[in-house]
């Protein structure tokens, strides 16, 4: 791409500048000594032009994630790999036989996915017999994995997991009720006569909006980092509650691979903290004996629940001591909500009894579309 001067307002650099990142310009002109820093410029504008409206807030993330990754998740940092040249994505768009959207191509040029390792860029998510982690493909293996079958044609998968199968992927095209840059999981219809019917759970409305915004949990902590790598936990900052020193937070997530539209069973996970204040007495030690919970779904069906224990242990809790567990539980409606209190005593007075109060926490599946004319009986 060219770069017009006479297209540009009076001063055209400092406008390029406000999108293009000039930290980049600057080390590749100190890497040529004997190119002045306005051809430097030009050159990297005709490489990197046509990103203008993406190449500033996709490299800011990519190196926010770097940094934050660097310092926590350091081992993560090695599986990413370099930018990809224009030429190869121009020939990956005529082998696929559909345009790549220009922020997907932009951040591919700065680093091109990640080697198939886990953990996963895009996060993980474990249970006690289940485990899914997210790699964020590099372009050729993404192309490998082009649909062209009826439910899921023109798509692109862009994150895959070794052990599921699972991927998200990206519409290439306006196409079986799909719009064209939305990323989503797919989800088979297993009520359709057509076995090629799917069903979406809509995770982005294009590339950077879906990138940037991991990026930002990530990095603002909003997804907790559990054995060197990004858990897709999410923790709504109102869903705490303390009782008698002890603070109890929760933090759920939604797992799409574990789920269905049709028939509708949606799968949660939810992960609790329990931690007794510093502060607290010493004669304040407890021991968790059962627990109750209240769960609603979306029509407002109330089920009750009683038992002992959380997933089959009996957790003491000291002043400064913290104590996390993770369940689940599924709705046969898109979003449902929990709350309720468990029940301790003393542990040098079993017979002083108390609840401490789960507060309410809900749960959400991503959007879903209209059925895109699945045959049903």
């Amino acid at each position: 791409m060219a770069l017009n001067l006479v297209d540009l307002p009076s001063d055209p650099l400092l406008h390029i500048v406000s999108y293009l990142d000039l930290r980049d310009v600057v080390r590749n002109t100190i890497g040529h000594k004997t190119q002045s820093w306005k051809k430097t410029f030009i050159l990297y504008y005709e490489d990197l032009g046509r990103y203008i409206h993406h190449y500033a807030t996709l490299k800011q993330a990519w190196d926010s994630l770097k940094q934050y990754l660097a310092e926590h998740c350091p081992n993560m940092i090695s599986s990413l790999k370099a930018g990809v040249e224009e030429a190869d994505l121009n020939a990956i768009e005529e082998k696929i036989g559909c345009e790549l959207p220009d922020d997907y191509r932009c951040s591919l040029r700065i680093h091109n996915g990640q080697k198939l390792v886990v953990p996963g860029l895009m996060g993980s998510m474990a249970l006690s017999n289940h485990y899914r982690s997210e790699d964020l493909l590099d372009i050729d293996t993404a192309a490998a994995g082009f649909q062209r079958r009826p439910g899921i044609s023109q798509c692109l998968p862009i994150t895959f997991c070794i052990h599921t199968g699972l991927s998200q992927y990206m519409a290439l095209a306006n196409c079986e009720g799909r719009t064209r840059n939305e990323i989503f999981y797919q989800c088979p219809d297993q009520t359709a006569n057509n076995p090629a019917a799917l069903d979406m759970f809509i995770t982005g409305p294009s590339f950077s909006q879906w990138f940037t915004t991991y990026v930002k949990r990530v990095v603002s902590k909003e997804y907790p980092i559990i054995c060197d790598q990004v858990f897709r936990y999410e923790h709504d900052k109102a869903c705490v509650a303390t009782t008698d020193d002890i603070t109890v937070s929760v933090a759920t997530s939604f797992l799409p691979e574990l789920s269905s539209i049709h028939p509708p069973n949606y799968f949660f996970t939810y992960r609790i903290r329990l931690e007794m204040s510093k502060d607290a007495f010493p004669e304040k030690s407890c021991q968790l004996d059962s627990r109750f919970w209240k769960i609603t779904n979306l029509h407002g069906h109330v089920e009750e629940v009683q038992g002992p224990g959380v997933v089959g242990d009996y957790p003491q809790l000291r002043p400064g001591r913290m104590y996390e567990y993770t369940s689940c539980t599924t709705f046969p409606t898109t979003s449902g909500s929990m709350e309720g209190y468990y029940t301790f005593h003393r542990l040098d007075r079993e017979e002083e009894t108390f609840n401490v109060v789960i507060p309410p926490f809900n749960m959400k599946c991503p959007n879903i579309p209209r059925v895109h004319g699945a045959d049903r009986p």
